[in-house]
């Protein structure tokens, strides 16, 4: 066959499948050629630009964006959405509804979801979930103790309660502060049964879900007692913190930051993240867009779900430098 013929039928191949919706095995007959070749003759037709593919994303869909943060941190997966202003009030609708249609989407039968407690991003992700009657998980975990201010502890109980109710599962609470008044205190708590039975549900996590935090905590942080104090954050950041998960801080490479302070936080630990099978991370906002990198740089994470402000950012300033 001359190549001219070649590519003549490369080109008939082509115009079936993509122009009429043909299928490969109808092809196969109306041509008497193997369907085996078909699909080498499709391939063809892309190699040799006789078909090019072009998508053109409708507005409110950042493909280019969503593409250069996984290119660029190694993620499996970035959902970015349009907020309407830069406000922390617009990007929290915004990630919150994202993540909850991926959520609705994804979860799976007998999964074990962790949720952090504190995190506004994952309230408003919990409050935009819709019933899911297709699947049985096993449990929600609560992964950052959810004892505190009694006016905020209840935000802290609606996020494991609803989120255990919209996914058909049991709700495994943490009946603990995020944080002991001390070390000594600390060790009390999690020797209670009900504590540690909760801590060892953190290995058998397969979807973690997580905010994350930058060197200023959110207001709904601060109001439940669960927060350290402006000093200690302080001392936090001359250690080279730059952002947190459940008050476990890493640093501007995602390395964690141990400090005498990591001894009074009762939550899910950085090494208990990373180890679950799927980690989701909620977060926007201009004054998380390094901690939010340091996130994707150490490994932690592997959806991101942010908005097109912070990606745009997290693209603009790159990685840092290895050291």
């Amino acid at each position: 066959m001359s190549r001219v013929d070649e590519l003549r039928l490369i080109t008939r191949v082509a115009q079936m499948y993509y122009l009429d919706a043909v299928k490969q095995s109808d092809i196969s007959e109306r041509l008497h050629i193997p369907q085996a070749r078909v699909s080498r003759l499709l391939k063809r037709a892309l190699d040799e630009n006789i078909v090019r593919i072009s998508i053109t994303p409708p507005p409110g869909v950042f493909a280019e964006l969503e593409a250069g943060l996984r290119d660029r941190f190694g993620i499996d997966e970035v959902i970015v959405a349009e907020a309407m202003s830069e406000r922390d009030e617009a990007i929290l609708a915004a990630i919150g509804d994202a993540a909850a249609h991926f959520l609705e989407s994804t979860i799976a039968d007998d999964e074990v979801i962790g949720i952090s407690s504190w995190s506004l991003s994952l309230l408003r992700t919990v409050d935009a979930i819709t019933p899911i009657k297709r699947v049985q998980a096993s449990k929600v975990v609560q992964t950052f103790g959810g004892m505190g201010n009694p006016t905020m502890q209840s935000h802290a109980q609606h996020i494991v309660t609803r989120l255990a109710q919209l996914t058909n599962a049991k709700a495994q609470f943490l009946p603990a502060p995020g944080v002991a008044g001390s070390p000594e205190s600390r060790r009390i708590l999690v020797n209670d049964p009900f504590v540690e039975e909760t801590l060892r549900c953190f290995a058998e996590v397969t979807l973690a879900l997580v905010g994350i935090g930058s060197m200023t905590p959110s207001y709904m942080l601060v109001n439940s007692g669960n927060a350290f104090t402006r000093e200690e954050l302080d001392e936090l950041a001359e250690h080279g913190a730059v952002g947190d998960m459940g008050l476990r801080f890493f640093d501007a490479q995602g390395a964690p930051v141990i400090t005498p302070l990591n001894d009074r936080v009762i939550s899910m630990t950085l090494a208990e993240i990373k180890a679950a099978k799927r980690v989701v991370a909620v977060a926007g906002g201009s004054r998380k867009v390094p901690a939010i990198r340091a996130a994707m740089l150490g490994g932690y994470i592997d959806v991101l779900i942010t908005d097109h402000f912070t990606a745009g950012q997290l693209l603009a300033g790159g990685p840092p430098p290895k050291l």
